[in-house]
Order: structure tokens, then sequence, then C-alpha cells
């Protein structure tokens, strides 16, 4: 049985992507907080070990802050996946880091929900704050 080191672990983590865009909240301040949910029920990437195309179906869920995503930037962000080597768990935790680093809102939900592979679903989710 072969087992996967931190070369194989990290595959995928820091490839470049496409930038997330954003534009001005236009609707900012604690009384004015207001949630934003996005799902991508097409998403794709490739299993590290087989080469195999994973399937899935990527859901956001955010509070913005002073930045919304402008989504076709976020669609090309999320296409770039569909060449790239990465395992579920490493991809929820990339696209949710990402998406900090590019929107910094006050809350963020990310959750991928993959296709069986062998008969096993698999659901990764990683949040930050309160929605």
């Amino acid at each position: 049985m072969s087992e996967y080191g931190e070369k194989e672990a990290k595959k995928g983590l820091n490839e470049p992507l496409p930038v997330i865009e954003s534009f001005p909240n236009q609707f900012k301040g604690e009384e004015k907080r207001y949630r934003i949910h996005i799902e991508i029920p097409e998403y794709t990437s490739v299993c590290p070990k087989t080469g195999l195309p994973d399937f899935g179906e990527i859901s956001i869920d955010y509070v913005p802050k002073d930045k919304c995503v402008e989504l076709k930037s976020l669609k090309e962000y999320i296409l770039a996946y569909r060449n790239l080597g990465i395992f579920y768990e490493n991809a929820v935790n990339r696209i949710f880091e990402d998406f900090m680093n590019y929107i910094e809102p006050y809350a963020l939900v990310i959750e991928g929900f993959f296709n069986p592979r062998g008969g096993i679903y698999t659901t990764v989710r990683r949040e930050f704050g309160k929605l």
C-alpha cells in the first residue's frame, strides 16, 4: 500500500490561479450587514493520485465587509481548478484562504460537496465568523 508524503499532500496548493476580483460594497456597516450565497454546481479538478477527474459542487456563503466578489472573476478562478491536481480537502481550504485574502468578509463558509468515488460521498467545510 502506498503512502503519501508532504510532496503529494501539498499538491495544488501553490500553483498560480486567477485573481478573485471585487467591487466596493455599497451597504457597509454593522447595521447594514447582509449575506450572499453562491453555488457553483460544476466544480472539477483532477485527483492527484489517479489523474482522473473529480466532480462536485462548491457553496460559498459570506457577509461582505468592504468588498463584494465579482462573479466573472470567481468563475474564472474556479475554472482554473479543472486541470489542477488537488485533493478535496486542499481545494476547499485553498478556495477559503484565497477568498479571505481577496474579499476580506465579516464571515465566510466554503463547502465542497464531492461526487462519490468508490461509493463514498465527501463533504468538506471551512468557516470563519458568524453568518
